[in-house]
């Protein structure tokens, strides 16, 4: 017979009190990573749409949808043509823009985070940004 002093279940009780606190700091570096990635995409796609555009390549010329469907297309993510904006005439050049707003799903905290990203290519001397 085992008194007051027993130590039976008090790993169990110890576990109960920390799971909380482990898993919500597994889930944010999940869901942290999962932004950083689409950081990441949003950035090699805005830049490879200037670029783009400013060759005038055959992928980004007849018009300016070309432009922001081609930014969805290089971005290797879940992201649609909507989430980009093309300027022809912009003072730098030919300039993307991308913004994308991101819902971490972190247990017990609503978030979400404002991406955006932004890239601006001259084009050569003898020629003008895709239209």
């Amino acid at each position: 017979r085992r008194g007051p002093s027993s130590s039976e279940g008090a790993s169990a009780v110890e576990f109960a009190l920390a799971a909380p606190a482990i898993f919500m700091f597994m889930f944010g570096i999940i869901e942290t990573g999962y932004a950083l990635w689409m950081q990441n995409a949003l950035d090699y796609s805005v830049a490879a749409a200037a670029r783009c555009a400013s060759l005038s390549g055959s992928a980004c010329t007849g018009s300016p949808s070309l432009v922001t469907t081609y930014a969805a297309s290089e971005s290797g993510a879940s992201l649609d043509n909507t989430a980009f904006t093309y300027t022809r005439t912009a003072s730098c050049g030919c300039q993307v823009s991308g913004t994308y707003t991101i819902a971490l799903d972190i247990p017990w905290n609503a978030l979400s985070v404002n991406l955006s990203s932004q890239a601006c290519f001259k084009p050569p001397p003898s020629a003008n940004c895709a239209s």
